[in-house]
């Protein structure tokens, strides 16, 4: 049952991100959302109070794409290899399917908000997936040990974060998997351990 919940939940937000992708937020309708998903007037307002209540689920779709990613990822890939290759994905991700400004709104009302600032929640699958490679990473000896694996999953998120933000600052006018690829090698480099080079 409470797959069948996530499933009804999940198929209206990629639904609705979908619409909001490709018309915009302010184009796209309720009821498109409910045809779109499949799904009905009543599943849809027992998930959501409205249109605007969909705008703070865009972690869950990141959380959705980190879970299909670690199916796919080689599990004998080094874990600092395996983390720069989780962020190109979800930066490519972000960059074709995500609407751009819908993505602003959301970080500046997570910098206002007095609730749940979801993007900072560490029960997320994405806190527990990089949680989980760093800690492989260190028993692996390819992640330094000196530092906690909390400590170097909050530095990972923050630069994710930072670069996302710029980008939506920047109005999207460069490739943000690209920049990725550049920057995080660059901001992580620090958490190899030593005799681990790019």
């Amino acid at each position: 049952m409470a797959k069948q919940k996530r499933n009804t939940r999940g198929r209206i937000i990629e639904a609705a991100w979908q619409l909001f992708y490709q018309q915009g937020y302010d184009d796209t309708t309720v009821e498109e959302i409910i045809e779109a998903s499949g799904t009905s007037r009543g599943s849809f307002y027992h998930y959501f109070e409205g249109k605007d209540a969909l705008l703070s689920t865009v972690s869950f779709l990141f959380d959705q794409k980190y879970e299909q990613l670690m199916e796919t990822i080689d599990p004998d890939m080094d874990r600092f290899e395996q983390l720069m290759y989780l962020n190109r994905e979800l930066f490519a991700m972000i960059e074709n399917s995500i609407s751009l400004d819908l993505l602003a709104r959301l970080y500046s009302s997570q910098l206002i908000t007095r609730g749940d600032k979801h993007l900072l929640d560490h029960n997320r699958t994405y806190y527990k997936l990089l949680r989980q490679i760093v800690l492989q990473g260190q028993q692996r000896g390819e992640l330094r040990g000196d530092v906690t694996v909390n400590e170097m999953v909050r530095v990972y998120a923050l630069c994710e974060r930072a670069l996302i933000y710029d980008w939506c600052l920047s109005s999207g006018d460069y490739s943000l998997r690209r920049y990725g690829e550049t920057m995080m090698p660059m901001f992580f480099q620090g958490f190899r351990s030593t005799g681990k080079t790019l």
